[in-house]
């Protein structure tokens, strides 16, 4: 009796070994993806008041983790009896990401800006309309970005038992999560921890500088993580494109990897683009003749 509980204890260290060795190599393989998402969820989740980041930072997390809850026992199904779906799946994402991203690069160079007075009474009275529209849209943009994550990390243990891949994408999405969300929270409270530094030092000597210096660096930290997050957004679609569609995976070999991604994603997002605007067009038509 007692050699068969610890045979058993024993499998179930032998498993945990599996699973860690298995999900350090899933881990490897989904970094670029993981370092994309840090970018667009820190760009997405800053620009709020101080009171709110945290708050705010919550809702998208608790999003985060209800995805992969979603997205795992969808994948795994999708794997054993429509593998094609996967792929679909993962193109029409990478057109949403796509346009997202070449959204943001056309407001930026073709939408007017409100005037500063005009757009502080905005944003008091659209304020709590804005954090759920943020929110949403992060919880949105993490959603696709979650299912890339978790199939390359399926992709990792297609060959070993349903506990393995269950176990594995478990702790992937874990991991993933937690750390992107954590490091996102680190950066929104920098000017937080800033403060703090500056009254404890009186406003004199070396914390006093270093509470300076993190105030001072958090606007070009999210201006830096908007830029970034935007690139990513369409590194990561023409990623998808090119891994997934095999004409893309085989045309211009020469061209670097990163611009010829960077070119599929920008491409893919104007034609999202032009697809939403013609469908916004001719939905405005209809609705004026009836």
């Amino acid at each position: 009796m007692a050699s068969g509980f610890f045979a058993i204890l024993d499998d179930i260290a032998a498993l945990m070994d599996d699973v860690a060795v298995a999900a350090k190599l899933a881990t490897k393989k989904t970094a670029g993806i993981l370092g994309d998402d840090l970018a667009v969820n820190a760009e997405k989740s800053t620009g709020f008041v101080s009171s709110r980041e945290i708050p705010v930072l919550w809702a998208i997390t608790k999003g985060s983790f209800i995805n992969k809850l979603i997205i795992i026992p969808i994948a795994l199904l999708l794997n054993i009896f429509l593998p094609t779906a996967i792929i679909v799946i993962l193109i029409l994402g990478g057109f949403y990401l796509a346009f997202e991203g070449v959204e943001k690069i056309v407001e930026y160079f073709f939408h007017k800006k409100q005037p500063a007075q005009q757009a502080a009474i905005g944003e008091m009275k659209e304020d709590a309309a804005l954090e759920k529209t943020k929110i949403k849209s992060a919880v949105t943009t993490d959603f696709i970005l979650s299912v890339e994550i978790v199939i390359i990390a399926l992709s990792t243990v297609l060959n070993s038992s349903l506990i393995m891949q269950i176990l594995t994408l478990s702790v992937v999405s874990i991991l993933a999560t937690v750390g992107v969300y954590g490091i996102v929270a680190l950066v929104v409270r920098m000017d937080d921890v800033g403060f703090k530094l500056i009254e404890k030092s009186k406003k004199k000597g070396f914390l006093n500088t270093l509470g300076l210096l993190l105030v001072r660096t958090l606007p070009v930290v999210i201006k830096v993580f908007s830029v970034v997050g935007t690139i990513a957004l369409l590194l990561v679609s023409g990623g998808i494109f090119a891994h997934n569609i095999d004409y893309l995976h085989h045309i211009l070999p020469e061209w670097p990897t990163l611009i010829k991604e960077f070119t599929f994603g920008v491409i893919g997002g104007l034609l999202a683009l032009a697809l939403v605007a013609a469908a916004k067009t001719i939905l405005s038509l209809f609705r004026k003749n009836t």
